[in-house]
Order: C-alpha cells, then sequence, then structure tokens
C-alpha cells in the first residue's frame, strides 16, 4: 500500500499502530464505483494529489491561472466534498530553481507522504517540451497552516535529468514498499516511467541502490508523423505515475497521451499490476507496461476530456482516485473523484458523463 494514501486515510498517530501493508477486506464485488459530488473551489485544479491529517484533506496541485500569487495551490476539506483554498506551498519559485533552470515558469506535479517523522512534498521544475528537468523537496512537521510547527523546510534538489537523458525528471510519486523500503517512480515520455530507490533518513536518493528501474513506456508504432521540432513525439506520451499496495499486488496507475490542450485533450488513465514494486508491471490481458500494456481505466466522453494526472487515496473500508478532466466545451480542469471498486484484483472508477474504460473483471 503506498505509505502516503495510508497517512491520507487515517491520522498520524494512529498511522503508528496500524499495518498499512495490505488493504483487504476492501473489496465491494457487488458496489459500483461511485462519483464523489464535490464542489467549492474545485475548477483549476490540475495534477491533483491528496493527503489526509486529523480531520481534514488536502489536495495540492499544479498552478493553472496566469499570475497566480503562489506556487503549488493547497486546498483543504473536512469532508471530502466541499472544498476551499486554503494557501500556496511557495510564494514563488525557489531562487535556486531560478538559477537552476531560469526558464522555469511553474512547479509542477506535487506528491506528499509521511516518513521518518515528517511530510515530504516533491514536485518538478521544468520547461514545457523539455527533459532538462528535475525533482525537489519541501518537508513540513505538519499541513495544519494554524499549528506553531508549520512551516515548509526547502530540502532542495533530490534528482535531474539532461538533454542527453532518456528519461524526464518530472512527475514523482512516492510509495513504501510490504518491507518498509520509500521508492519514487517517475516520468514523462522519452523512456517512459522510471524509479529509483529514496533514502527513507534524507529523502534524497539511496546510495546503497543506485539501480534505475525501469517500470512502463510507449511502444513506437510502426507509421510515425512528422516530428515536431523541439519535442517529443507525441507517440512516448506516458506520464504521471502513481503506484499502491492493494492485497497481494501493487498497482501503477499513469496516463497515456496528451493533457493541456482544453477540449483537444485526449489524457487517458491505465493500469498495471505486479506482484513486486520494482515490475513487471502487466495488464489485464498480460501486456508488460514495459512492451506499451497499460489497461484503461477512465477515459474521456463528451462531458469531459482527458482525465488524467491522478493520484489515489487509500483509507479504511474505501479507496478514491482523484484526477483532474477538462470541460467539454470550455476546456479549463476540474477536480473529479471516484471511490474505486477492486473486483477480481482490478481497479474500477466512474467518471461523469460516462466511462468508456472497461477494465476486465
Amino acid at each position: 500500500m503506498n505509505r502516503r494514501a495510508c497517512l491520507r486515510a487515517i491520522g498520524v498517530v494512529t498511522l503508528l499502530i496500524w499495518s498499512c501493508g495490505d488493504s483487504r477486506g476492501q473489496d465491494n464485488p457487488h458496489h459500483s464505483p461511485a462519483l464523489l459530488g464535490v464542489d467549492g473551489d474545485v475548477g483549476g485544479v490540475h495534477d491533483p494529489s491528496i493527503i489526509k491529517e486529523d480531520n481534514t484533506w488536502y489536495l495540492f496541485g499544479t498552478v493553472t491561472e496566469k499570475n497566480s500569487p503562489g506556487q503549488i495551490p493547497i486546498r483543504c476539506s473536512k469532508d471530502l466534498l466541499h472544498w476551499r483554498r486554503c494557501g500556496f506551498v511557495f510564494q514563488g519559485i525557489p531562487e535556486w530553481i531560478q538559477k537552476e533552470s531560469p526558464k522555469t515558469q511553474d512547479l509542477w506535479a506535487p506528491d506528499e507522504s509521511y516518513f521518518n517523522g515528517k511530510y515530504h512534498l516533491y514536485y518538478a521544475f521544468s520547461i514545457f517540451g523539455k527533459n532538462t528537468s528535475g525533482i525537489a523537496l519541501v518537508t513540513n512537521k505538519t499541513l495544519d497552516p494554524g499549528s506553531a510547527d508549520y512551516k515548509w523546510a526547502d530540502e532542495s534538489l533530490v534528482f535531474r535529468s539532461r538533454e542527453e537523458d532518456d528519461f524526464n525528471a518530472i512527475d514523482p510519486n512516492i510509495v513504501i514498499d510490504s518491507d518498509g523500503s520509500v521508492w519514487m517512480s517517475f516520468g514523462s515520455f522519452w523512456g517512459g516511467i522510471k524509479m529509483r530507490r529514496i533514502d527513507p533518513q534524507t529523502g534524497k536518493l539511496s546510495t546503497k541502490d543506485t539501480k534505475l528501474y525501469s517500470l512502463a513506456k510507449r511502444v513506437r508504432p510502426k507509421n510515425l508523423p512528422a516530428p515536431r521540432p523541439g519535442l517529443p513525439a507525441d507517440w512516448q506520451a506516458i506520464e504521471a505515475p502513481f503506484i499502491v499496495r492493494h492485497n497481494e499486488y501493487y498497482y501503477l496507475f499513469v496516463s497515456f497521451d496528451l493533457c493541456c490542450r482544453g477540449v483537444k485533450s485526449n489524457y487517458k488513465t491505465m493500469v498495471g499490476r505486479s506482484r513486486s514494486v520494482k515490475g513487471p508491471y502487466l495488464d489485464a490481458s498480460g501486456k508488460p507496461m514495459v512492451e506499451g500494456g497499460g489497461t484503461p481505466l477512465l477515459v474521456g466522453n463528451e462531458r469531459w476530456a482527458g482525465p488524467g494526472g491522478e493520484s489515489i487515496l487509500q483509507e479504511p473500508g474505501r479507496d478514491i482516485i482523484v484526477f483532474h478532466a477538462y470541460n467539454g466545451k470550455t476546456g479549463k480542469p476540474r477536480l473529479h473523484i471516484s471511490t474505486i471498486d477492486w473486483t477480481s484484483d482490478w481497479p474500477h472508477a466512474a467518471f461523469e458523463g460516462g466511462n468508456p474504460a472497461a477494465p476486465q473483471k
């Protein structure tokens, strides 16, 4: 199970005494997945990532408005339904990132988890369409802005990619495996989704295991369209990894195809599973995700385009998926939340306007 997701579902104190390695007993084979009717400050949500501390859920994401007063917006809710804005992680782009990557305009795709006695929020900086990117870290003792202990500590760079690399260091996600080891998956386009082991004491890359693991990628088609100068090919489009553990499997959720194009966005959420956090991840037909495999979970419709940028919250008796999708008329992104049905150990989710995805049961 994703330790961050476990924390989202229960308080920090409970986390210390409750086993987060499994989610047995949460299958509901006779229940269909259901939408949660969210309202409030749910417009403009992109790359949503959710966690819970005490009786409050916190949703972090990517800035979508122009001239934003801060970076990595935070939204809060007491019931998962009604949401309000409650600040930013940064008032601006950190000075060291401005020097390291002067063309970076916004910080992307945050991912938060709790280990080693504090909250870890990983995020990415980059330039659209380039893999000269980096993943960085800030930490906090609490997520409650009213607490005297609330203060984001900049832990600086964790990992970066350069033009010569066949991967892109964005879209980080932390998972803690059944042995208590911490892993970070990441990736966008190029060679697909990768993973590195994390030192839980520092929150940075492990020096004991320096292997770059490959988890998923797209397959080069036979007939390729003309490439766009200076940009990765559209056929390489896979990103936004998120790993959770359910029963005996680890599940790798990813977004295929293209985001950020309003009504023309064709993002779709795909999934595969493995008995090891390191893979191989297979889809419902048995095709490896490193060979282009992936079972559809959420697919766009006339009402909403491009569902993706997903994260999972696992809580006792109910798991949910949060994601963004683009209004089919205005092209603007909005938050969506669905419960997950784990029939036959495969996830199933609901989507407003209908969900053409039909995972094998």
